[in-house]
């Protein structure tokens, strides 16, 4: 079997939720989903389960985290080019989500952050290592 990962998230709205996801891309995998949870695929290896509390407290020992004060997590997506990161932010931006800060361009990696309805905080990122710095900055050259 290929190694594969699988992102539980807890969510007050389900069906909300997945209506979320798969307007930023995600596709509803019905094979792994019921009414109490549903399984999104990005791709052959990343999967997101939307999961309500109860189904979610019935696999966790410690109470759910309260993601809307509070960051639990940051999940990075990659993508291919600047034009997919802005395609998917704004329509997770249409579908209700909200963008905490603007774009970050680090020159070889541009990321925009979106959160969803229960303030799960997700990174868009297109990275072009083609532009990655290659000499260290003078001050790292000193301590080497």
């Amino acid at each position: 079997m290929a190694k594969q990962i699988f992102i539980n998230l807890a969510v007050k709205d389900v069906n909300k939720s997945m209506e979320f996801y798969t307007k930023m891309g995600f596709s509803n995998n019905p094979q792994f989903s019921d009414e109490s949870g549903k399984c999104m695929v990005w791709s052959e290896d990343i999967f997101l389960m939307l999961l309500s509390h109860e189904k979610f407290e019935s696999f966790a020992t410690k109470p759910i985290a309260d993601t809307k004060s509070g960051v639990a997590g940051l999940f990075s997506l990659s993508v291919d080019s600047l034009d997919e990161v802005n395609r998917i932010t704004e329509a997770a931006l249409s579908a209700g989500g909200i963008e905490p800060n603007e774009i970050r361009d680090y020159g070889f990696m541009q990321q925009r952050t979106i959160e969803d309805f229960d303030g799960h905080t997700w990174e868009v990122f297109y990275m072009d290592m083609s532009k990655f710095p290659t000499e260290q900055p003078a001050a790292q050259n000193e301590q080497n």
